[in-house]
């Protein structure tokens, strides 16, 4: 193990959230081992972990665990002091981060924001449960307070390569080393938040950061080499080098249930970016007359892969089984079957093991490498082979690859009303000056084109090419959002 495994969570330390033997082991750590309580130091903390076996060979398998409180006591060993003096002294004091630390003091309990409904989770004696009084735990994982300027003052610092208001923290070369991808390309991917980070997911691990690294994958926009991470009570932030900009979310949510504001922040950030002035004011164009037959062509419901401009604008669909897997201990575990999907029809249930596609063995293939081999074109045929609890022997399919459409960004709705075009968003989400509920009607400006006359100004256009489906372009450039009719 070595501190690059401990930097890139791929040094086999687990959190004990599944139900492996040593995962329930690592478990022990929160409960009757007691070892990672806010009475205990970091040193008791790596004393008690020191007992128990790897979850995985380190460096070969990425699973999010406990590998940064390991890095907390590296750092006290190094430097001589306590990892909260070192923070204070080496972080917060020369960024004036003047709010930030492991309790919050009783001058500040009035700014305290109140714990969700069931605490923050944890144990009641654990470094979460209680930041009003001290605590002798720094963890490395969890456990700082601190408020919205203070943690956007952390992040500008980052975006400016190392260097806050004349005081350099980090050199530019450690932050674009800690930015960039740091696994090597046949990592496996284990754990409760392996589909984050991922081929699934659309992003990589760097030192201490997720790194979006695939613009048709990622289930947020953004740029690509942009980064970030979260909190367990949903403090989420992230910087875009691309576009300079760094954004903070300081919630206070009970555990599990911080995803969706999470995603809505970002995806609002970005949809709000305006498309720069092209130097035409579309509220003089004068209208078009459309005739009422081509108005009709045009109506339907439009799926928008993302509400980004800054996305890349592709189709994400794909033939595949309609099954989500996961590697466990080296082995391609299935955890769900989507419903009317071939894996479902076939009777693949949770917890099988597929030990074989197309005759080749699963055993030694990366995640991204067995998703792969699953996907094709759509009406082709993959073989498999499983193990099943319970079952003797192991059982033989032939499933054939169906169109998959991962959950899409958002949708409009185009409706020819009384020989005029009324759109409007049916998502959660906005597009540019689209909502949910609220339908604006366009103004033709040609026998395709349109425009909104107020609001952004969104300039549309309807495109066909030979006999493919309708597409609807929003802001027709460099800047453009393309949708997909699909009814």
């Amino acid at each position: 193990m070595t501190v690059e495994d401990l930097l890139r969570h791929t040094a086999g330390l687990v959190y004990g959230v599944g139900n492996t033997k040593v995962e329930q082991l690592y478990r022990g750590l929160y409960g009757t081992a007691g070892v990672y309580r806010r009475d205990k130091t970091l040193a008791d903390f790596v004393t008690g972990l020191a007992k128990l076996p790897l979850a995985h060979q380190p460096g070969e398998v990425w699973d999010y665990g406990i590998s940064v409180d390991v890095l907390s006591r590296v750092v006290e060993v190094a430097s001589g002091q306590p990892f909260d003096q070192f923070l204070e002294t080496r972080l917060f004091r020369p960024l004036s981060m003047v709010d930030t630390g492991f309790y919050v003091p009783e001058a500040k309990l009035s700014r305290l924001v109140d714990p969700p409904a069931g605490g923050r989770g944890g144990p009641p004696d654990s470094v979460l449960a209680d930041v009003t009084k001290p605590t002798r735990l720094f963890s490395g994982g969890g456990g700082l307070v601190s408020t919205a300027t203070d943690y956007l003052r952390f992040a500008q610092m980052l975006l400016n390569g190392g260097e806050l208001d004349g005081v350099r923290i980090l050199s530019p070369a450690t932050v674009q080393r800690m930015t960039t991808n740091a696994l090597p390309s046949d990592i496996r991917f284990a754990g409760y938040i392996g589909g984050l980070v991922g081929p699934l997911g659309g992003s990589t691990w760097g030192l201490g950061f997720a790194i979006r690294n695939d613009a048709a994958w990622s289930m947020v926009p953004g740029s690509v080499g942009s980064y970030n991470w979260m909190g367990t009570s949903g403090t989420y932030f992230w910087v875009d080098p691309a576009e300079q900009m760094v954004a903070v979310q300081m919630i206070d949510a009970a555990p599990g249930t911080s995803g969706p504001p999470s995603r809505m922040f970002r995806n609002l950030t970005y949809g709000a970016f305006r498309v720069p002035d092209q130097g035409v004011r579309v509220s003089a164009v004068a209208p078009a007359t459309i005739d009422t037959a081509a108005l009709s062509a045009y109506a339907g419901t439009y799926t928008f892969s993302s509400t980004s401009s800054r996305d890349m604008q592709v189709s994400r669909e794909f033939g595949g089984l309609g099954v989500d897997v996961a590697m466990e201990h080296g082995l391609v575990k299935v955890k769900s079957s989507i419903p009317g999907m071939p894996a479902a029809k076939a009777g693949i249930m949770a917890g099988d093991i597929i030990t074989h596609l197309d005759d080749a063995a699963t055993q030694g293939l990366s995640l991204n490498q067995a998703i792969e081999k699953m996907r094709g074109p759509a009406n082709t045929t993959v073989r498999l082979r499983i193990i099943r609890k319970g079952q003797n022997g192991p059982i033989e399919a032939s499933l054939v690859r169906a169109q998959i459409r991962p959950q899409r960004a958002a949708d409009l709705q185009v409706v020819d009303k009384g020989g005029h075009l009324r759109i409007e968003a049916s998502g959660d989400l906005p597009i540019l000056d689209f909502e949910k509920g609220a339908a604006i009607t366009v103004v033709p400006m040609s026998s395709n084109e349109f425009f909104v006359d107020g609001g952004d100004h969104t300039r549309l256009a309807f495109l066909r090419d030979g006999g493919g489906p309708m597409r609807l372009v929003l802001n027709p450039g460099p800047w453009q959002i393309t949708g997909q009719r699909i009814n």
